[in-house]
Formats: structure tokens, C-alpha cells, sequence
């Protein structure tokens, strides 16, 4: 179908467009109708994407641009997307987004200005790498992950996240959520290990005034003020016996009493649930009901650690440095080999969190635009004590470098010399292994 040209700017439009004339130098700029076509197309978006005005006027952007995902808000705000630019090469972009509305209060479409972010020597551009609302990965696993997240998004089935902590458990449900038609309603999130039971009770369900001493007025709990949305229970295998009835009620009527009420209070909340713990252990431990447990675990989504990742650990570490270049403090563009394979040898127990975090180590104690060895963590600049001798005899071979790796605290070169076999003939076992 041939696409129409763009429907000329009215007035509000042009004076927002001179505005705003001083961002074309920090990016690409263009604006999009409240359908998501192309309105306008600057000299800086024709400069990033390869696309001349004529040729983007009245486009979708999501056809224009392949690879290009819709803000998971209807707020301003900023992320990154990979984009496919017109001769065929991928960018990673920062991009800004502001809603456009007119004096009425009625949505008028999408202002967005493209950023691109600096790739030299990075793997941020490879064409496989795939992005889901902060997520980024070029794993399989983790694609087949971003496929489950896209289709359950489109049904209202209940979701368990299962993943070590730092693997991003709340990142998955916020796809989940963005991905969903309840991407407009809120997103709430609640630590189900962090409050006591009964603060956990009322910051569930809300209480009524004098349900309890101190209970001067009326309070709205999470379930009421998720109502139209989505509603993150992190560490659900820590929800105490005498909530997980009530829970479940939730689940099965979609409605509650609020603590010290009279009234059932009736919502639509959609629940994603999150542990790092198996929840059929905690049934058979009896900390859990097996109810329960069938309810939340209608669609479950398992988190492979980091340290399963491994194709990952680069890209994610020149995306964190790329986040801290765009501060302008330090600027690291290079990467000194021996910190490279210390970085890459980690067994990463604290998971994607940890590797931010010596990122943000990094660039709080080292300068200059190379991340030197003496920029990492002091866990990354000690040899550890290993005894260069065989592990225990173990009969299964997968076992036998499992233990190995225990002993070398996730050490690949030392576990290499443990099980006496080379650096590369253990990345082949383990690849062969599944390990």
C-alpha cells in the first residue's frame, strides 16, 4: 500500500519545532502522530538512519525503523533501542521520548530524539544482539526468554519469574507489564521478604481506619492501587502461610477484604510472581501451599545466571560503560586484556547486578579511556590460593568440573589446571556439557 504523505504541520507544531531546533545537533529528531506514522523527519534522523524526509513522510516508524520497540511508557523518559538503519547495519541508540498533547489535554502523538551510542570496539552493533525494555542479550536462551515474555504479555495468564538474585527478575516483569495491554495501568512492586507479616498484610490489602493501633485513616493497599495493572510480588516463596490464603483468594474471586473491613473490595490485577528458590521444594518443606504455588505458576520463566551466559558478559559490560561514558566523567573506550579475562573468568554469583556494579566500581576509582585491571574490584586483582593438583576423583566428567570450578571460586584457567586440560578444551566440554 502507498503510504500518504504527512498531513502539514499546524501551528502549535511548527512553534514546538522551532523550539526544539537546538536538539537536532544532539541527535535525530522526528515527531510521530498519535498512530505512531511519521509527521516529521529531521535533517538528524536522515543523517542516523540512512532515511530521507520523502521517504520516512507518513511511515510507521516501527516499519521504517526495523527493530524499533514502542516506549514502555506513556511518560517522558529515555531508553535504548537497536534500530536497523537503511543500509542494512544495526545502531544502539539512546533515545528520548516526550508525549505531545494540545491546550485541551488531548494526545497529539510523540516527539523522540535518536542518540546514537559510540560502538568502537564493542560488540554493542552485532547484528544479533535483541532488546526487550532494558534487557539485552545475544544468547538464545535469553531470546527464547524475550519470545515467552512477547506472547504471555498478550494473555492475562499469572507469571512466576525463577532466577538467581541479580538476574534481572524485576526487569522481566516490567516487560511483561510493557508488553501487555495494561502497559497504561501502574506497576507495583513489593518485597514479600522485606516487610514483617503484618506490615505485609496491610501493604498488600490495605486497613481501615482503627484496624490497629495507629491506624489513623484508611489505606489503599497494593491489589487497590494495582487495580488496572500490574501488581510484581518479588520473593514470593517468603509470603508467610496466613497470607498465602488470602493471596489466593485474590487470584481465584479477584476481590479482598482490607485489613480490620467489612467490605469485599473487587480489582483487576494482573500478578507476576518472582524467587530465586524452587517453589515444589517449599510445598514439600510445607512453608508453601501447593494451591497456591498451581495459581502462580501458570506460565513460569526461568533466568539462566550470568555465569550461563557467557556471550553475554561482554555486551552487557560495554553497555554499563557506555550508560557511564554518556555522563561525561570518564570516558573508557578500550579494555586492558588481562582485566578483560579476569572480568570474563568471574563466576558472577551476584549475577547482572554485580557486573553494574564494578562498572560503577570502575569508574569511581580509575580515569583515562582505558579500564586497566587496577580499576576492578580487589576480588578481581588477587590470585586465590588454588593447589595445582587434581580434583577429587569423580566418575561423571560433568561433576568433575563442576567441583572444579567450586574450587577455583568460577576461575576458569585455574579449574583448567585442576582438572589438568587446557582453557580451550574446558570452554569445550562445558559448551558440550551444557555447563
Amino acid at each position: 500500500m502507498k503510504h500518504q504523505p504527512a498531513p502539514p504541520l499546524d501551528l502549535d507544531t511548527r512553534c514546538l519545532l522551532d523550539a526544539l531546533a537546538a536538539l537536532e545537533c544532539a541527535g535525530a529528531l522526528y515527531l510521530l502522530d498519535k498512530c505512531g506514522n511519521v509527521s516529521y523527519w529531521g535533517t538528524g534522523a536522515e543523517r542516523l538512519t540512512g532515511h530521507t524526509a520523502e521517504v520516512a513522510a507518513g511511515k510507521p516508524i516501527a516499519g521504517l525503523l526495523p527493530g524499533y520497540s514502542h516506549p514502555a511508557t506513556t511518560e517522558a523518559g529515555e531508553d535504548q533501542i537497536l534500530v536497523e538503519r537503511a543500509d542494512g547495519s544495526y545502531l544502539l541508540a539512546r533515545r528520548r521520548f516526550q508525549p505531545l498533547q494540545d491546550r485541551d489535554g488531548i494526545p497529539l502523538g510523540r516527539l523522540e530524539v535518536l542518540a546514537a551510542i559510540e560502538t568502537v570496539g564493542t560488540p554493542l552493533a552485532e547484528a544479533d544482539v535483541e532488546i526487550l525494555h532494558g534487557l539485552i542479550t545475544r544468547e538464545p536462551a535469553m531470546k527464547q526468554v524475550f519470545r515467552i515474555v512477547r506472547n504471555v504479555a498478550e494473555t492475562e495468564a499469572t507469571v512466576l519469574v525463577r532466577g538467581e538474585s541479580g538476574s534481572g527478575k524485576e526487569l522481566i516483569a516490567r516487560a511483561v507489564h510493557a508488553e501487555s495491554h495494561r502497559a497504561k495501568g501502574p506497576f507495583l512492586a513489593v518485597n514479600c521478604a522485606a516487610l514483617a507479616p503484618s506490615l505485609l498484610e496491610s501493604e498488600l490489602f490495605g486497613h481501615v481506619r482503627g484496624a490497629f493501633t495507629g491506624a489513623l485513616r484508611d489505606h489503599a493497599g497494593l491489589f487497590q492501587r494495582a487495580d488496572g495493572g500490574t501488581l510484581f510480588l518479588d520473593e514470593v516463596a517468603e509470603l508467610p502461610l496466613e497470607l498465602q490464603a488470602k493471596l489466593l483468594r485474590v487470584l481465584q474471586e479477584r476481590s479482598f477484604v482490607p485489613v480490620g473491613g467489612d467490605r469485599t473490595l473487587s480489582v483487576d490485577v494482573r500478578i507476576v510472581a518472582a524467587t530465586h528458590r524452587s517453589l515444589r521444594e517449599a510445598v514439600r518443606e510445607g512453608r508453601f501451599r501447593e494451591d497456591l504455588m498451581y495459581r502462580l505458576r501458570v506460565v513460569p520463566i526461568f533466568l539462566p545466571p550470568l555465569r550461563e551466559r557467557r556471550r553475554d558478559i561482554a555486551l552487557l559490560l560495554w553497555h554499563f560503560i557506555e550508560r557511564r561514558n554518556a555522563r561525561g566523567v570518564r570516558r573508557v573506550v578500550r579494555i586492558d586484556p588481562d582485566a578483560m579475562r579476569r572480568l570474563l573468568d568471574h563466576f558472577w554469583p551476584g549475577n547482572v547486578r554485580e557486573l553494574q556494579n564494578v562498572v560503577e566500581y570502575a569508574f569511581a576509582v580509575g580515569r583515562g579511556e582505558m579500564l586497566n585491571l587496577d580499576d576492578l574490584p580487589p576480588e578481581f586483582r588477587e590470585e586465590r590460593a588454588v593447589p595445582l593438583v587434581p580434583a577429587e576423583p569423580v566418575p561423571d566428567e560433568a561433576e568433575r568440573i563442576r567441583a572444579a570450578l567450586r574450587q577455583s571460586g568460577g576461575r576458569i584457567d585455574q579449574a583448567g589446571r585442576l582438572l589438568k586440560m587446557s582453557r580451550a578444551t574446558l570452554w569445550r566440554k562445558r559448551k558440550k556439557l551444557g555447563l
